[in-house]
């Protein structure tokens, strides 16, 4: 068995990386992978500007209760003239503040009277001005290649008057699924049968990572029935996840078939519970991750062997999220020879500190225990574990995102 550590890393080195690149509409850009590295081409503001309602005025003007002539009301979206000497000019949150001018003061601490203003309060130099470039620079580099996509970026890209911007194609992922004992949800299922829950949890994941999900197949226990399956996957997608038959009973063909495809093995088999029986091979180029049969393996596997790989084939700019450490509260002391995986649920202890909370029932083939989970507390291999000792926790909202 392959080490853990080893394994994770094995699955990015020589990852293909997708090059494919087109240009969407920023209402399509939210999840996507920016392919361009965007600069500034507008100072952010573009002009200074009042950061509050209230009156612009030259910070020397100004004198205890001297009355100061209103020259103007400027609305936002108005252009000013520029300041007469020991005037003011009526201004509201983002409106320019007028050539000369160098101060605001809040309309709370102003009075206006016959078209002429007070104040109660006496200034600082260059208070509530939003000074023109100070958030963002002409020729500043914004946002790098390789970032992916979110609200915030959105509005920054927005504020340089882009209406589009180049992003990465979404990868292609096939999902195969095998097992003569599974069966499609909707359809009539037989005592000795149960239902497929793997195929539709994988393409949510999937989905979820920003790629798409260009073909989903299910495969009887045949050799024929696999290389079919694998081939065509293969021939139409970037990465291919199978589930099932990896491990070493008469019926796991998923090794033999990939092998007879040409397919090179980079590994079999991993140092973690659950998810011992997994394997990466490399068929025509393209990554191929077969993932155990049990649904709380495929999840495991999926969260932290997965994923990274996913995230290096989008040439993200992070592969692997921060992994962090909290106490972990268990009555039990466990010292195993693979890593484990524990789901487990975040919460606050009475300090106001985080710790995690493990389910009671881990079972690979669980599903219940899925719900609510917020991640998985790692411990170490052969490592015992006490009560509140510190454990590395993957956050779910990190890993799968």
């Amino acid at each position: 068995m392959l080490d853990f550590d080893l394994a994770q890393q094995r699955l990015v080195e020589d990852a293909p990386l997708i090059t494919r690149t087109e240009r969407v509409s920023l209402a399509q850009a939210r999840g996507r992978v920016l392919a361009q590295t965007v600069v500034a081409g507008v100072d952010l503001p573009p002009g200074d500007n009042s950061a509050m309602d209230g009156y612009a005025l030259r910070y020397i003007d100004y004198a205890d209760a001297r009355a100061m002539p209103i020259q103007q009301r400027c609305y936002a979206g108005d252009a000013p003239a520029p300041l007469i000497a020991g005037q003011a000019t009526r201004v509201f949150t983002g409106s320019l503040v007028p050539a000369g001018a160098d101060t605001v003061v809040m309309q709370e601490h102003a009075v206006e009277r016959d078209g002429q203003v007070t104040f109660t309060e006496a200034p600082r130099n260059g208070q509530h001005v939003r000074l023109r470039g100070e958030d963002i620079r002409t020729g500043q580099v914004l946002l790098r290649a390789g970032t992916l996509i979110g609200p915030a970026h959105i509005a920054l890209i927005a504020s340089q008057g882009l209406a589009s911007v180049e992003v990465f194609e979404r990868l292609r992922v096939g999902i195969l699924t095998t097992g003569d004992e599974l069966v499609a949800p909707g359809e009539p299922r037989t005592a000795q049968q149960i239902y497929n829950s793997n195929a539709a949890m994988l393409a949510a994941l999937v989905e979820g990572m920003g790629a798409q999900v260009a073909h989903l197949m299910h495969a009887r226990d045949t050799e024929t029935a696999l290389r079919d399956a694998f081939a065509s996957l293969i021939a139409g997608c970037d990465l291919v996840l199978s589930v099932g038959g990896v491990s070493v009973g008469d019926r796991d063909l998923v090794k033999p078939v990939l092998e007879s495809l040409g397919g090179n093995l980079a590994l079999w088999k991993v140092r973690m519970k659950p998810g011992k029986p997994m394997a990466l091979a490399r068929v025509g180029g393209k990554p191929v991750v077969c993932l155990p049969g049990n649904p709380g393996s495929v999840f495991a596997v999926f969260v932290v062997m997965v994923t990274p790989l996913i995230r290096r084939m989008q040439a993200r700019d992070t592969v692997f999220p921060i992994v962090s450490n909290l106490p972990l509260r268990t009555a039990r002391t466990l010292d195993e020879s693979r890593e484990v995986f524990l789901r487990v649920a975040y919460q606050l202890d009475t300090h106001g500190a985080g710790e995690l909370i493990p389910y009671g029932s881990q079972g690979a083939g669980n599903i219940g225990t899925m719900i609510g989970a917020s991640g998985l507390a790692r411990l170490a291999a052969g490592v015992p574990i006490a009560d509140r000792d510190l454990v590395a926790y993957y956050d779910l909202e990190r890993w799968l995102a």
